[in-house]
């Protein structure tokens, strides 16, 4: 068994305290730890006060749609592209809207859920759209290729 503990601050007296967390209700998250130190390495972390955990979700979801938005921006932008690369934003943009309706539906208020649904939309709509553009562009130059 792994040594898992918790330290309280209040009651905090250099003992271990072993909880079992398959007990407790709270979101669970795992750190980056991209910064390299001598001493405790996190490997997960579960919170459970209810206002820390939409705190974060909020945070992270916020990150996570500007990180989209940039990269759509990126394609959209690219004159050379192909599609391949708007169709896997498109599947992982779908794959995160379902993560968002089901995962953090349960610790996000619903009125929350719902704009970020909407603006998940929002891009997927312009995704779409990119990808029909290109496919039209593209069987007009079969056309043109067949006409001569």
């Amino acid at each position: 068994m792994e040594n898992t503990y918790t330290i309280v601050k209040e009651a905090y007296n250099g003992e271990k305290v072993y909880i079992d967390y398959s007990k407790l209700n709270g979101f669970k998250f795992t750190p980056k730890n991209t910064i390299k130190y001598k001493g405790i390495k996190v490997n997960s972390l579960l919170v459970i006060k209810p206002s820390f955990i939409e705190k974060l979700l909020k945070k992270k979801v916020k990150r996570k749609l500007d990180f989209y938005l940039n990269y759509i921006i990126s394609l959209m932008d690219d004159d050379e592209e192909d599609g391949t690369g708007l169709s896997e934003a498109y599947n992982d943009l779908k794959r995160y809207k379902s993560i968002v309706e089901y995962k953090y539906r349960k610790y996000l208020d619903q009125k929350y859920i719902n704009l970020l649904l909407k603006k998940i939309e929002i891009l997927e709509h312009e995704l779409k759209m990119k990808m029909i553009y290109l496919q039209e562009e593209v069987y007009e130059l079969e056309e043109r290729r067949r006409s001569r």
